[in-house]
């Protein structure tokens, strides 16, 4: 395993996770690996991820699938509109809003079937004569990333002195809930790279997130003690992975969601990028974990259901009637 980080202060390790993929988790790689997740996860709370088990071809072959659906006649991509109800499907720029001025475009899919008790969320989908082989490429993509999800979570359970399955049913249950988001952002000029950003400031509302980004840049994650942004640099083959709120509050803040956003870059370009957001099992207790507590300490939160916290997140970023 190997680990480098950025000659800033501001550190965003790369960690090589393949000692533990490839070993049982008390060989001498596993415990590297499982330490350098515990120091990314306490600070910055961001970090990236190489030696996993996503196919480089499978990579390759979803972001030209986006590249083909994004490309599409609106009118065509609008046939799959997302609504208040059927919250899944295509959105148009600027339907998300986490600050004035966000410009992307996305689509958003999830498990088949969703869990039961989202009865009116059914993924959509174009006829495949309309984008060919994009559906199947996209559904393949989310079962191989959220498998990769299961196994950081079990470097999440192991980081925190607990059993290595501790989380298995809330992140790969079939009543779990793994939503996949893919976004296009336009070129940008110098003139509008000053008014307009990709998407706003924000931490994800969820426990745990996998990025994978094209190599135009635009990514920043803010270092709170100096109010400064860092660029999260592409690196070829890698994961970028933060922790999410729910996750914070699930470790009593041991683990930090970090606040970051997409700027414009100036680019004749389309950014592209696609997210696995692991928001888990909708009747989990978010408490806190027995072994994020000391003797005579008090939790930092009170108990919150998953879906409770999560509906309450998700309304705060889409404009009524959009």
């Amino acid at each position: 395993m190997t680990v480098t980080k950025a000659e800033t202060e501001f550190k965003i390790p790369v960690i090589d996770v393949s000692g533990y993929l490839q070993n049982d988790k008390e060989s001498p790689d596993s415990k590297e690996v499982v330490a350098a997740i515990r120091s990314a996860c306490k600070d910055p709370g961001f970090f990236q991820v190489t030696g996993h088990s996503v196919p480089a071809g499978l990579r390759d072959q979803t972001l030209k699938s986006l590249h083909e659906f994004f490309a599409l006649p609106e009118e065509v991509k609008s046939q799959i509109h997302r609504t208040d109800e059927n919250t899944v499907g295509y959105e148009v720029v600027g339907q998300q809003k986490v600050e004035v001025g966000d410009r992307k475009e996305g689509f958003v899919f999830g498990p088949e079937p969703f869990p039961a008790q989202f009865t009116k969320v059914k993924n959509q989908w174009l006829e495949d004569s309309a984008c060919p082989g994009f559906n199947a490429t996209l559904q393949q993509y989310y079962d191989e990333v959220r498998k990769l999800s299961k196994s950081m979570f079990r470097l999440l359970a192991l980081s925190l002195d607990l059993e290595e399955t501790y989380f298995d049913e809330f992140v790969a249950s079939q009543e779990s809930l793994t939503m996949c988001k893919a976004h296009r952002y336009p070129p940008t000029t110098k003139e509008m790279s000053t008014q307009t950003k990709g998407i706003g400031a924000h931490s994800d509302f969820g426990a745990l997130t996998l990025l994978l980004q094209d190599e135009i840049g635009g990514l920043e994650v803010l270092y709170e003690p100096e109010n400064k942004w860092y660029p999260v640099q592409y690196v070829p083959d890698a994961y970028v992975v933060n922790i999410g709120d729910m996750m914070e509050r699930w470790t009593n803040n041991r683990y930090k969601s970090t606040k970051h956003r997409v700027i414009s870059p100036v680019s004749g370009k389309y950014r592209f990028s696609i997210g696995i957001f692991n928001e888990g099992l909708m009747h989990q207790l978010i408490e806190c974990i027995p072994t994020c507590i000391d003797k005579g300490e008090k939790p930092l939160h009170k108990p919150i259901l998953a879906e409770t916290y999560l509906r309450e997140s998700l309304a705060a970023t889409y404009a009524v009637g959009a």
